[in-house]
């Protein structure tokens, strides 16, 4: 009896264990006059993908599902030709780590090394600089002996495909595992920040009972743009709400902003802002290399100006609702090329909740009762907009 009650013991200990992800515990850059080493430590040895892309120059590194143990600053660290790092979820069970570089570069190596007294298992990777005429000769990726699953898509189903009769509200919580967003002053991610929120506008939308509402995510991880606005589409919803927090060098700025989609931008500060949403699947490391650029050309054809003017009938009614209740960025309503705004036929805007550059508003997005506040705003302003459209039928 005694026996089987310890090997039950044993079983019930080794199950988290064996569902234990493996995880990260240092990060390091070492710079040598012949070239730049990277070496992540890790809990067991992984299966790696490796490989550099282009404009701009960034080695990429592919690993298993990962639990990162590390703090923050680690995140902050830069040497030789390792201008700026980042890492997170990619896509399920695919972690990811980006380098940028300072310039066209070349691996010279990739290889583990096994645990020692001082050290766990260790990824090593060194590189070097090269022309860059050179370049495209040396992107040959560098892959492990253990076979490392390509990244799946993210896929957001709606009720399991059971038909929903009620309108549905596509949310998208920005950013999200490997592209951080901007960083607070306090060194908080957007990421972190506007899924908090999202979180809590998806339960106040839910708690009326008049909405099937969806994440693009619910976690933290990485979605692109084309798919963030794909989940929209393939659910058929009736409106797309892309929530963000903005950065801005001039640290005075502060104040929510509300954007719709526009051919060109209202105002230097928008058109600054979309510039850099844009972005988001380059910073993960995503290969852009013959994919149509959707940022320098905007194609609008009549539904999709009618989808505009239901956006910009929201944005109206959002900024009324908003007013009073938060810190409002003058001329609220703005206009910019957002590409995750660009489903023809899914009315669709993004919301800037404030500046985590400045201190003021990155305190207001950590304050419970601040974020009510806008919830609220948004919850009637969503209300407001589909007792309209139902007045209109």
């Amino acid at each position: 009896m005694v026996r089987i009650l310890l090997l039950l013991l044993v079983f019930l200990f080794a199950i988290p264990l064996a569902n234990a992800k493996p995880s990260v515990s240092d990060i390091r850059i070492g710079v040598h006059p012949d070239k730049t080493r990277f070496v992540l430590e890790l809990s067991e040895e992984p299966a790696y993908r490796v490989f550099t892309l282009p404009r701009p120059y960034r080695v990429v590194v592919d690993l298993p599902e990962l639990e990162w143990n590390l703090p923050q600053e680690m995140a902050q660290q830069q040497g030789g030709l390792i201008k700026t790092l980042r890492y997170g979820l990619f896509a399920p069970g695919t972690s990811r780590v980006v380098l940028d570089s300072q310039g066209p570069l070349e691996i010279i190596s990739v290889f583990l090394l096994p645990p020692n007294e001082t050290s766990k298992h260790r990824l090593v990777i060194d590189m070097k600089p090269v022309a860059a005429n050179a370049f495209a000769a040396t992107q040959q990726p560098y892959t492990s002996s253990k076979p490392l699953p390509k990244p799946k898509a993210v896929v957001v189903r709606s009720n399991d495909g059971v038909k929903d009769s009620r309108v549905t509200i596509v949310l998208d919580p920005g950013h999200g595992g490997v592209d951080p967003g901007t960083i607070g002053v306090s060194g908080i991610y957007e990421k972190e920040v506007v899924l908090t929120f999202t979180r809590d506008l998806k339960e106040a939308l839910d708690a009326t009972g008049r909405y099937n509402v969806l994440l693009t995510r619910d976690r933290d991880i990485f979605v692109k743009l084309a798919d963030r606005r794909e989940t929209a589409r393939q659910a058929g919803a009736d409106l797309f709400i892309s929530i963000h927090a903005d950065a801005h060098s001039d640290r005075s700025l502060r104040g929510s902003s509300v954007y719709t989609l526009s051919e060109t931008s209202s105002d230097e500060v928008a058109a600054q802002l979309a510039a850099t949403e844009n972005k988001a699947d380059l910073i993960a490391g995503v290969e852009l290399e013959g994919q149509p650029d959707e940022v320098s050309s905007i194609l609008l054809d009549l539904t999709q100006r009618e989808t505009m003017n239901l956006s910009a009938q929201f944005a109206t009614m959002l900024v009324e609702e908003l007013k009073g209740k938060t810190r409002l960025l003058g001329n609220t309503h703005r206009f910019a090329g957002f590409v995750v705004l660009k489903a023809h036929d899914v009315p669709s805007l993004l919301i800037e909740l404030g500046f985590l550059s400045n201190s003021d508003d990155e305190q207001r997005l950590r304050s419970q009762a601040e974020r009510k506040k806008l919830v609220t705003s948004i919850a009637s302003a969503v209300d407001r907009y589909f007792f309209w459209q139902q007045s209109m039928r």
